[in-house]
Parts: C-alpha cells; sequence; structure tokens
C-alpha cells in the first residue's frame, strides 16, 4: 500500500480497472440510470466546493480553513472521476481509448494542441 504523502501517478485506464475492480457488480446492478444519478450528485457536491475555494473565498478566510476546502475540492473531482468510470464501466467504453480517439491528435474541432478555435465555439 502506498503512503498518501508519496505521490502516485494513476493513468486513466488503470483507474478505470480499479473502479471496475471495487465496484463493477454493484455497479452493473445499479445500472446506467440509477448511476447517472449518483453522478449528476457529485457533480453538484462539486459545484458546492468549487464556489467555496474562489480566489474572494481565500481572501475571506483563515488559510487553514481555506486548505481544508481545497482538500474537499481535490475529494469531489476524484468522486466525479470515480463516478464516470463507473458509467463506462457498466456501459463497456474504455475512457482511455475513448479520450485518445477524441483529443490524441488536438482539439477536435481546430486540430491543434493548442485550441485556436472561437471563443464563442465549444471546442
Amino acid at each position: 500500500m502506498t503512503s498518501s504523502s508519496t505521490p502516485v501517478n494513476v493513468s486513466l485506464q488503470s483507474f478505470q480497472k480499479l473502479i471496475h475492480e471495487m465496484y463493477f457488480e454493484k455497479d452493473q446492478e445499479r445500472g446506467i440510470p440509477a448511476t447517472f444519478l449518483w453522478l449528476s450528485e457529485e457533480i453538484g457536491e462539486l459545484a458546492a466546493a468549487l464556489r467555496e475555494t474562489t480566489p474572494a473565498e481565500r481572501e475571506r478566510i483563515p488559510a487553514d480553513e481555506f486548505k481544508a476546502r481545497q482538500e474537499n475540492l481535490a475529494a469531489e473531482f476524484a468522486d466525479v472521476l470515480a463516478w464516470l468510470a463507473t458509467i463506462a464501466n457498466v456501459a463497456e467504453v474504455d475512457l482511455s481509448q475513448a479520450v485518445h480517439k477524441k483529443y490524441g491528435s488536438g482539439c477536435p474541432g481546430c486540430q491543434q494542441f493548442i485550441c485556436q478555435c472561437p471563443d464563442s465555439e465549444k471546442p
């Protein structure tokens, strides 16, 4: 087991496999619609955590409280990614392959590695 203070580089593929190994039976039984609701809930929690870690909040609250909020924010990002991997597992989508196919050659809109799409367009 790796210490929490030791940085770990986890690939998207290995993370999806880890989530599959930990939760697949439950996830498959729950199904995509119910799992999507869990993801949606986690996105809401991420939104709240983002609201609590704005530059204005950094100036307004004690440093230790802001640090705790930053740690919570990181945990919410991890939760969203885990639930996304869960849905991908149940839907039999390899996230690593999907990301590579869509973004591996650059921006899907302009095909550049530094997006040149107009700000008014979603790349």
